[in-house]
């Protein structure tokens, strides 16, 4: 072979080898990042951001705990303005509590939705009693409901029922003072006071039921026992019945079973006279408590 020859074929290996070296050197650094690159950022754990939205959920309200806050809100609200009216019934006279709910008869509707939400936490419903016990009497007596409320007597019974009270929401209720009642003397045969003796004068009530009644008519009474419980500030049961007595009843019969309230039976008496002076007793408010 001519020399030139040797020389080209010298050079042909020699790039060969450079070439395989360099393929080699190529391959071995593959998968690796040019030095100048930046590195990548670390991107956060999983767990970390699991945790964030976690944070974040609670933190925001959900619909229906909304739903339930304002409910609450509503309920506690509702229930101030309850004890606020349901004091100012205890505290003040009959005149004054008819006036208060004439100028805005809502109130006696927020008073009564409060009212029907108390009794609902009783066992037993003083005005279910009465009505069992006038069903099981004379059909053809005449009743006269005072503080009738829902007038649920009336709704109750055959009787023919006079439904009064402070406000009338129904057509066949008399609103009025219960010390002042339009119902003719000696027209009734039945007088309730179903929890109702709630002015600071109550005997004017008691008074304006005697004027109505018949002679032989009943007196009915249901009261809060802690009304007349004397070791809790109450009046003495007793001294109540007693000037009920000295107006010109007699006592008849009186229910303790029940341990939210008392029940009285009375009958006026043939004929009866009213005593000159009756001690009558105080009987102290039924206050709710704030819970």
């Amino acid at each position: 072979m001519d020399p030139p020859q040797e020389l080209a074929a010298a050079g042909r290996k020699r790039r060969r080898r450079g070439g395989v070296r360099n393929r080699k050197r190529l391959s071995s650094q593959k998968g690796l990042p040019p030095a100048t690159a930046p590195p990548t950022p670390a991107s956060p754990p999983v767990k970390r951001r699991r945790k964030d939205i976690a944070g974040q959920a609670a933190a925001m309200p959900k619909r229906g705990n909304t739903s339930s806050l304002l409910d609450k809100m509503r309920a506690r609200l509702s229930g101030g303005h309850f004890r606020m009216l349901n004091e100012k019934l205890y505290t003040c006279s009959g005149e004054d509590a008819f006036d208060y709910f004439k100028n805005d008869p809502n109130l006696f509707d927020v008073y009564h939705t409060g009212y029907q939400e108390q009794m609902s936490h009783w066992p037993e419903q003083p005005v279910n009693v009465i009505i069992n016990w006038l069903k099981s009497q004379n059909a053809s007596w005449t009743v006269a409901d005072f503080g009738c409320g829902n007038a649920a007597v009336a709704k109750n019974l055959k009787n023919k029922v006079f439904s009064i009270d402070l406000v009338s929401d129904e057509p066949s209720v008399i609103a009025c003072d219960m010390a002042h009642t339009p119902l003719e003397p000696s027209s009734i045969d039945v007088a309730i006071f179903c929890l109702s003796l709630m002015g600071i004068n109550y005997p004017s009530y008691l008074e304006e039921a005697n004027r109505v009644l018949k002679p032989s008519g009943w007196l009915v009474i249901a009261e809060v026992r802690s009304r007349l419980d004397p070791s809790n500030g109450g009046a003495d049961p007793e001294k109540f019945s007693k000037a009920i007595i000295q107006l010109g009843f007699s006592l008849v019969s009186k229910d303790v079973k029940n341990r939210m309230f008392i029940l009285f039976y009375f009958r006026k008496k043939e004929k009866s006279k009213v005593a000159k002076s009756i001690d009558w007793p105080q009987l102290k408010p039924c206050l709710y408590k704030r819970r």
